[in-house]
C-alpha cells in the first residue's frame, strides 16, 4: 500500500522558513518523480513544485522560484520543500504526490499558515 505522509508545516511570521518532509512507503522511491502541490483555502490545486527520480532536475512554479527548494534523500525514501521568504499568500494545504503507473497519490496534507 502506497503511503505518503507530509510533516513540518506550522505557523509562521511573513519572511520566515520553513521545512516540509514527505515520507514514502509501499513503493520503490527512488524510480518515481514526486511533487509538491497545495491547496489555498477556497482556492483549488496548485502544483508547486517537483523532483526527478534521480534528483538531476527540479522544477517550480513562478509562485515560488527562487524562495522554496525541493529536494529528496533516496537513502530515507522522503522528500522535502524548503520554503524561505514566506508571504502571506503561501498559507495552504501542501500535499505530496507520485504518479504510479495510472495511479496517483497523494498525502494527506500538511497546513502551512503565513501571518503576523
Amino acid at each position: 500500500e502506497v503511503q505518503l505522509v507530509e510533516s513540518g508545516g506550522g505557523l509562521v511570521q511573513p519572511g520566515g522558513s520553513l521545512r516540509l518532509s514527505c515520507a514514502a512507503a509501499g513503493f520503490t522511491f527512488d524510480d518515481y518523480d514526486m511533487s509538491w502541490v497545495r491547496q489555498a483555502p477556497g482556492k483549488g490545486l496548485e502544483w508547486v513544485s517537483a523532483i526527478s527520480w534521480n534528483r538531476g532536475s527540479t522544477y517550480y512554479a513562478d509562485s515560488v522560484k527562487g524562495r522554496f527548494i525541493i529536494s529528496r534523500d533516496n537513502a530515507k525514501n522522503t522528500v522535502y520543500l524548503q520554503m524561505k521568504s514566506l508571504k502571506p499568500e503561501d498559507t495552504a494545504v501542501y500535499y505530496c504526490r507520485v504518479r504510479a503507473g495510472d495511479y496517483v497519490y497523494w498525502g494527506q496534507g500538511t497546513q502551512v499558515t503565513v501571518s503576523p
